[in-house]
């Protein structure tokens, strides 16, 4: 399944989800209502609890994080992490499969999960009354996940189909991943979330049972619950069915640190499709807490920088490549990674115009950089990104479940409960002279991997993919 993707941040490379942008417009200046403040602790197992009451509706979110995805993976059996997602909803000693989906859509609820190369996540959202029964059941197959080999021989075409649905039969979406393969050396990036094809062909029944011994356990996962729930009464619920789960020890993890990059690097892929695309992606420094240190104080300034090249209609790049008679570009985008668990990038990409070239494209981002950092910002600029993320800290509000997965995913990179609050101070202290200083120091040759797309003719009697299998998604 695939993260939420936030525009001023990295689609497709990476997606931070702690950052929400209002509609076009938003012109919002105060701080978010106040809110009932999240709570969290740990179980005697190790297990993370955070619990947030928002009582404006008779609903709730539920929640379980696992601090593991596709970096955590090994070399012959990349997509395992996500394999066993699917699994999870294959059964339990006391649950058939497909039964646990069943259930919670009999009990009102919807439900889903996905896996990034972060974390894998599951959630329920339900009437408030019924939390007691998600809990129940995601305890049970956190716990007791349990099915035959059939089923999973059975749910491995489905994968096999998602891959070829959104990254074998997506132009795009293959030169993303083999850029990422030739942007990270070391790093466990490089990898696809869903995998290599041959590795899901390989895949067996034992890779995925192992990695959820070696990696469900309570001292590598959060429970997460937003909505109109009583923190008190919610604490006896997960430590009546989380707190009986065994403690084990979470998996040492080693290091893979990527290598100075010493030199552009290029990639071309060609793929049938309608229009060339290029994308550029520069490594950058990511934010690792919210002490004031150069890469922190940098990454905050670039995530800056993304907002006002590409962060609302009508900004920087659309004003001078895609508008006017000699347009260069159909369209562009610009963002930043910003976190994670990983390193991180910040990218350029475009759509080339007719009679325009992928070169084109590329000359023409570099140089809107390039004028940031000659030139620098404006005070305008830089209050206009400021005031559209506090509104978006505003109508973020509205959505128990964005509340939630914000939560979650500031767990997952050891953040305390209060990081967007903290991240929104940081971001607002951010000054144009930072944002002019990083459009200086991080745009050069010797960070920077392109990516272009070189369209091959399209096959006009080509028919669209069509599957009965069931892909999930979210």
């Amino acid at each position: 399944m695939k993260p939420l993707l936030r525009k001023i941040l990295l689609p497709l490379l990476s997606a931070s989800p702690l950052l929400f942008l209002p509609a076009a417009g938003a012109q919002i200046s105060g701080p978010p209502p106040a809110q009932e403040k999240a709570q969290e602790y740990k179980l005697a197992n190790g297990m993370t609890v955070i619990i947030k009451p928002d009582r404006r509706a008779p609903t709730a979110v539920h929640m379980v994080y696992v601090r593991v995805g596709s970096m955590d993976e090994v070399d012959g059996t990349t997509g395992v992490a996500h394999v066993l997602e699917h699994m999870m909803f294959k059964g339990t000693p006391t649950t058939g499969p497909g039964e646990f989906s069943r259930k919670v859509a009999a009990l009102g609820g919807r439900e889903n999960a996905f896996t990034t190369r972060d974390n894998t996540g599951y959630f329920q959202q339900i009437p408030a009354g019924r939390l007691e029964d998600v809990i129940r059941l995601e305890s049970d197959r956190f716990a007791h996940n349990q099915w035959a080999d059939d089923e999973f021989r059975k749910e491995m075409e489905v994968v096999k189909e998602e891959r070829r649905m959104r990254t074998d039969d997506q132009p795009r979406a293959q030169l993303y991943e083999q850029l990422n393969s030739v942007v990270y050396q070391a790093s466990p990036y490089g990898r696809p979330v869903v995998g290599w094809m041959s590795d899901l062909d390989s895949m067996t029944p034992a890779d995925a049972r192992e990695f959820w011994r070696r990696w469900y356990v309570p001292a590598n996962a959060a429970v997460v619950i937003v909505g109109d729930v009583d923190p008190q009464q919610v604490r006896k619920l997960v430590e009546k069915y989380y707190g009986s789960i065994p403690a084990r020890a979470v998996p040492p993890r080693k290091p893979r640190e990527e290598p100075a990059q010493n030199g552009i690097r290029r990639i071309e892929f060609k793929a049938p499709a309608d229009q060339s695309y290029v994308t550029l992606a520069f490594k950058v420094p990511q934010l690792r807490s919210f002490d004031r240190n150069a890469d922190n104080d940098d990454a905050l300034a670039l995530t800056v920088l993304a907002a006002v090249l590409d962060g609302y209609e009508g900004a920087r790049l659309d004003r001078a490549l895609t508008q006017g008679a000699d347009r260069v570009a159909d369209s562009v985008d610009a963002g930043n990674g910003l976190w994670g668990r990983g390193p991180q990038l910040f990218t350029l990409s475009g759509v080339p115009a007719r009679g325009k070239t992928a070169e084109q494209v590329e000359a023409a981002l570099r140089e809107q950089v390039a004028k940031v950092a000659r030139d620098g910002i404006t005070e305008a600029e830089l209050n206009r990104v400021k005031t559209r993320w506090i509104a978006g800290e505003i109508y973020k509000l509205d959505s128990v479940m964005s509340q939630a997965r914000e939560l979650g995913s500031g767990w997952i990179l050891g953040m305390s409960v209060d990081a967007n609050d903290r991240l929104m101070a940081r971001l607002r202290e951010v000054t144009a002279g930072q944002v002019k200083s990083v459009a200086a120091r991080y745009f050069g040759d010797d960070q920077l991997t392109v990516g272009v797309l070189r369209p091959l003719p399209v096959d006009p009697n080509r028919k669209p993919r069509r599957t009965n299998l069931p892909v999930r998604g979210d």
